[in-house]
């Protein structure tokens, strides 16, 4: 159990963000869930109940992850760099203004988180870092739009940087790249009969279990975890194989 450790996830709301709370929650983590619409955050704070608190963060301003590193008072023991804007604009359609947006939110948001709390980690000399990646930014992305693919597939990058310049101090950095999951978002963006070619296309047949990321994401921000570091971890149905 980890009832001393805190554990912080940005887009923690709903979908993905709000399972990987909810784990770390189970685990005996303390949590800190964060997103920029308070209302939902704090409605998803009060359904775990004790030991979860609600945090108001934009993760394009470094000031707001300035000010909640010194409301929390410490490093937290893990970061979850999973906020995300995810949108399917056609690539030709797409007005630089959106490109910006998506960008600032998904791969500035990450960076931010990485800096700001990466420095804290370092300093009290450990840390668990683990960004939300995805297919997308390996392959393209297919349902996807380009500009979600491109801050993703920065976000692989940003990864092995960091994992590189915090080892030696005692934090570890590391990717979760899922494929497509079985989450409402994913099922309200995708037409129906797109979403059926799309499963068509993954080997296993379905679209992944965000329960497993939730998991997995866990799994990475044990103590057992101290020498994964810099690595991308692939859930994708064995759409992408390396």
């Amino acid at each position: 159990m980890s009832a001393d450790k805190l554990a912080l996830v940005t887009g923690a709301a709903a979908g993905l963000g709000q399972l990987i709370a909810a784990e770390l929650h189970a685990e005996g983590y303390r949590v800190a869930l964060a997103d920029r619409d308070g209302a939902a955050v704090w409605a998803a704070a009060d359904a775990l109940g004790e030991r979860a608190m609600a945090i108001e963060l934009d993760v394009t301003r470094k000031a707001d992850f300035v000010g909640v590193l010194a409301k929390l008072g410490a490093a937290p023991d893990v970061l979850v760099n999973n906020a995300a804007l995810t949108l399917t604009t056609p690539v030709m359609q797409i007005e630089p203004e959106e490109f910006s947006r998506v960008l600032d939110v998904n791969l500035r948001g990450t960076f931010l988180g990485c800096q700001v709390f990466g420095q804290a980690m370092a300093a009290a000399g450990r840390g668990r870092i683990i960004n939300v990646a995805s297919l997308a930014g390996q392959n393209g992305g297919t349902a996807s739009g380009a500009h979600y693919a491109s801050s993703k597939a920065g976000i692989l990058t940003l990864t092995k940087i960091f994992a590189r310049e915090l080892a030696a101090r005692g934090v570890t950095v590391n990717a979760v790249a899922p494929g497509p999951l079985d989450l409402p978002s994913v099922r309200a963006a995708v037409p129906a009969e797109r979403l059926e070619q799309l499963v068509k296309n993954i080997p296993v047949q379905k679209l992944g279990n965000p329960r497993f990321i939730a998991r997995l994401v866990a799994l990475l921000a044990s103590e057992d975890a101290d020498s994964a570091t810099g690595a991308a971890w692939d859930v994708n149905g064995g759409i992408f194989m390396r």
